[in-house]
């Protein structure tokens, strides 16, 4: 991990970690990557996303890059878009699910996949030496939103009629708000539509993904057949079945796999031992890799794998989609309830482990996790668990916090554990 780059590319508080200067740098440096000097980005509502997506466009251009601007999109629809328009790179200006005085720069390779660690590194290390190209051989702009119909065609040219299904989005004020409505209304479902502003200020704002209650609610409120909720740039999603339950990334993976009768699946470290379980039983393997969608694709390619995600809602189909496609996932699972006629909560037919998850801001969250005293009581309470249990803290990789998890067949031990590990983790913070 480089200085500037995390876990899910470059992402701060807008004039601190992420400003003008460096959106500038980054698509500088990103410019001498460039073989065939063609780039495609996109963004989505911030009101920071303007003056972000300008100045990386004006560092690439610079240096001779051509820039095709798709303008308000998804992070899969530029995924695909980079693919389509054999593009060099595609650039995603996003802070998916973080509030709207954050933004990013997510960057994908000519196959539609997020760059490594390696190429990450490499343009890091070009920030400080911006070069440019005379005149003549500076870069075109041109300025193309009728791309997004391509990649919208190309995730609903497998789904069937959805008449009759009743389905309540909820956009998160988000990337999908300007056409989740239209794809699903275009295959017959009739759709309750919320939190659809684009007005870069609501992004995230107790709404979407990170707080599926407004869906479930809803669902409960006009006896829909089931509900989504998508983060702020589209590439995660949390559903909620006719009674309103919620269901996670882990639900979400469960009923694919039985469409799709998977062999093997990729989760995360996060993914829920009872998941693991109900696959087992199934003679389905669990592989696991680190917190990240781009972890976990990168594992999926490594092993031939179709499916793998996260809890948190990044679900990736290999043979459709590069990276988690929150609209495209939400789409599949509309098209399996109508299929199979069943309600979505007979579809999720398993029991999880209670699963407790505390976050903890910190000043530096490198130096907690190399505490004697934390590492102690992880390793007693590993002990503890056993087979019946999972304990995990990690740093965030796009905040300043620790997150705790506590998993265990009862919940009252997981949650007595997540709450002694929460205390020692403030304990050092404030030391």
């Amino acid at each position: 991990m480089g200085i500037y780059f995390g876990t899910d590319g470059l992402r701060g508080l807008y004039g601190e970690e992420v400003s003008p200067s460096i959106a500038f740098k980054c698509g500088n440096s990103l410019s001498r990557f460039c073989k065939g000097k063609k780039v495609i980005i996109g963004k989505d509502p911030r009101v920071t996303g303007d003056i972000l997506s300008l100045s990386l466009t004006n560092g690439l251009m610079q240096n001779g890059v051509d820039v095709i601007d798709v303008g308000l999109v998804s992070t899969p629809a530029i995924a695909y878009l980079t693919r389509s328009q054999g593009c060099d790179y595609g650039v995603m200006i996003s802070a998916s699910h973080n509030p709207p005085e954050y933004n990013g720069i997510k960057i994908f390779d000519r196959d539609g996949y997020k760059i490594g660690e390696e190429l990450e590194n490499a343009i890091e290390r070009k920030f400080m030496f911006p070069i440019s190209v005379p005149y003549h051989k500076v870069g075109r702009y041109s300025y193309k939103p009728q791309l997004l119909h391509d990649y919208l065609d190309n995730i609903s040219a497998n789904i069937g009629d959805l008449s009759g299904l009743k389905v309540v989005v909820d956009c998160g004020n988000g990337s999908c708000s300007n056409f989740a409505k239209k794809v699903f209304q275009k295959h017959g479902a009739k759709v309750i539509y919320i939190n659809s502003k684009t007005d870069g200020l609501s992004i995230n704002a107790d709404c979407g993904a990170l707080y599926p209650g407004c869906v479930a609610e809803i669902v409960r409120q006009k006896s829909a057949d089931f509900g989504i909720s998508f983060d702020g740039d589209g590439d995660r999603i949390i559903a909620c079945d006719e009674n309103g339950h919620l269901i996670d990334g882990d639900d979400i993976l469960f009923v694919l796999s039985q469409y799709y009768k998977c062999r093997s699946i990729v989760g995360t470290s996060m993914t829920n031992k009872g998941f693991e379980n109900a696959l087992n039983k199934k003679n389905i393997t669990l592989l696991r890799a680190d917190v990240g969608d781009k972890y976990v694709i990168s594992l999926m390619k490594n092993k031939n794998i179709l499916l793998g995600g996260e809890p948190s809602g990044h679900i990736i189909i290999k043979s459709y989609s590069t990276t988690g496609d929150g609209l495209l996932v939400g789409l599949i699972l509309a098209d399996i309830i109508k299929k199979s006629d069943k309600p979505l909560s007979k579809l999720v037919n398993y029991k999880k482990f209670p699963q407790i998850n505390i976050n903890v801001k910190v000043i530096d969250k490198y130096r907690i996790l190399n505490s004697d005293k934390l590492s102690s009581e992880i390793l007693s309470l590993q002990k503890l668990f056993g087979l019946n249990g999972r304990v995990l803290v990690r740093a965030s990789g796009t905040e300043n916090k620790i997150r705790i998890m506590c998993e265990h067949k009862s919940k009252s031990t997981a949650l007595k554990s997540a709450q002694i590990l929460e205390e020692i983790v403030k304990e050092v913070n404030e030391g």
